[in-house]
């Protein structure tokens, strides 16, 4: 149960009125906030796919993503199966609204309410609250890679990577093409065919995932996504949504490709890599979320880094106010 700090309580003492942040005060995240958020993160940048605008904006008929603009910050929430989770204020440092969203938090069924994305929220809490303990979760770990090496493949560790990609040019002579509006609706009918050989509609994870990506390549124009098409044999194969997430780090939020020509995700991957290396020196390429074969894929590729998400529990967020 929230119980007042002693400045709130001082406060209410003398009569003034504290109004409290509430869920009542988000609203649902749409297309129509872009402008918003693209203004508030150009000015505090974002690491973590998962805070990005099209992501929220693409599975939120997964993760029902909300927001609250207040005090020149952004507070984000998702809810899942009911749960709500509150994200660390996105904007001034402000510990008033950090309690505030706290005393919010208790309130929320989750047993981890509160999902920070970023090193530098994370230490700011820490500072403020130096007894919370943070609890990793890997399975939102975002992959950071090098650029440069997703654009060439250097030395022995990406030998057998260059041997399947050098294998995929000889036997399937693609074209690689811009995705835009004159072949948008081939690339349409391409994740149709994905969606069929994949069965999405049989296996949650993937029947999300397939309105997500519907979405975007419906919207990617309005988002302002770039996005590459492979085509070999005469039809589309493969496909890649990306866009900056900041000014170093580039994100790749979705990569599709068909097995009929083997090698086929080494070849959109590499030439995701090669457009991206000329205005970038990393690229973001999500998490596995948890699930082992996609883990296997992106490690084989040689991370430079992670972007790391952190939990903190509810009980010890009542321990702390």
């Amino acid at each position: 149960m929230y119980v007042p700090s002693l400045k709130d309580q001082a406060s209410l003492t003398h009569g003034e009125s504290k109004k409290m942040l509430s869920n009542a005060d988000f609203k649902r995240i749409s297309l129509a906030d872009r402008d918003l958020f693209v203004k508030q993160y150009r000015i505090f940048p974002q690491v973590h796919s998962d805070n990005t605008f099209t992501n929220m904006v693409c599975w939120n008929h997964y993760a029902h993503y909300r927001y609250v603009f207040t005090k020149d910050n952004i507070i984000l929430s998702s809810t899942i199966d009911g749960k709500t989770r509150y994200r660390p204020p996105i904007g001034p440092r402000n510990p008033d609204l950090l309690d505030d969203l706290i005393a919010l938090a208790i309130r929320s069924e989750d047993d981890f309410p509160i999902t920070i994305l970023d090193p530098e929220s994370k230490k700011w809490i820490s500072e403020i609250y130096p007894k919370l303990i943070f609890y990793p979760k890997r399975k939102y770990f975002d992959y950071v890679y090098l650029a440069s090496n997703l654009a060439t493949l250097p030395g022995k560790k990406y030998l057998t990577i260059r041997h399947q990609l050098n294998q995929f040019l000889r036997n399937c002579s693609p074209m690689v093409e811009p995705i835009t509006n004159d072949n948008a609706a081939e690339v349409h009918e391409f994740l149709v065919q994905w969606c069929e050989w994949k069965d999405c509609d049989s296996e949650p994870v993937l029947a999300n995932e397939k309105e997500a990506v519907f979405f975007a390549l419906s919207h990617h124009f309005e988002l302002q996504l770039s996005g590459l098409a492979i085509r070999a044999k005469g039809s589309i194969m493969a496909m890649s949504l990306f866009e900056s997430l900041n000014i170093k780090t580039a994100v790749v939020h979705f990569e599709k490709g068909l097995l009929e020509c083997k090698g086929i995700y080494r070849a959109i991957n590499a030439e995701t890599a090669k457009f991206l290396v000329k205005n970038y020196i990393y690229i973001n390429r999500e998490s596995d979320m948890g699930i082992e074969g996609i883990r296997e894929a992106k490690t084989r590729y040689h991370p430079d880094h992670m972007a790391e998400v952190h939990l903190i529990k509810r009980e010890e967020l009542e321990n702390v106010v």
